[in-house]
């Protein structure tokens, strides 16, 4: 397991997977995320058994370590080994927890695994730019702004801007040494 200072991230198991599509159709959890149909049992049990043996990706549940509480997902995709790069994303999906830190925990937890673990060069991701309080996580994370793709998303009846980010190894400062 994978330990922050208040979440570990786990291996996702099957018995995860009924959380997973309540959160998945949850209008408040789905708002700057990238499912934009109603997503079913089967469906997530699909996505389960293909990101199983996709050497691409590496997903989390995330779960407090205070009681042992499944409370959302994260994880690697685009991963690409030759050039030591991914993309990564996360989400709390128990909206009673949002706003007291399980997100920043899982995202430093997330990058230490990716640059000591698995020697990754380049941590990438894409935001909603009027998703201000991620760009202010992932800022503070230590990623930078690298670009804007305007109208690059249509959801919720119009075009939305995708804001890049990124950080590189190098860039990477452990929590103790900051």
């Amino acid at each position: 397991m994978i330990r922050g200072e208040k979440v570990r991230l786990r291996a996702v198991e099957r018995d995860d997977l009924p959380r997973y599509v309540k959160w998945l159709n949850d209008p408040d959890v789905l708002k700057y995320f990238g499912i934009y149909r109603p997503w079913s049992l089967e469906d997530e049990e699909a996505w389960y058994s293909a990101q199983r043996t996709d050497q691409s990706v590496l997903n989390f549940a995330i779960e407090t370590l205070e009681d042992g509480r499944h409370v959302g997902g994260c994880g690697f995709s685009h991963i690409n080994w030759r050039n030591r790069s991914a993309e990564c994303g996360l989400f709390i999906g128990e909206k009673s927890l949002w706003g007291q830190g399980l997100g920043t925990d899982a995202l430093r937890a997330l990058i230490d695994y990716g640059f000591r673990q698995l020697n990754f060069h380049r941590i990438y991701l894409r935001v909603y730019a009027e998703h201000r309080r991620a760009i202010r996580l992932y800022e503070k994370a230590g990623f930078q702004i690298e670009g804007r793709w305007r109208d690059a998303e249509f959801r919720h009846g119009r075009y939305h801007d995708l804001i890049w980010m990124s950080i590189l190894e190098t860039e990477y400062r452990p929590r103790e040494s900051v």
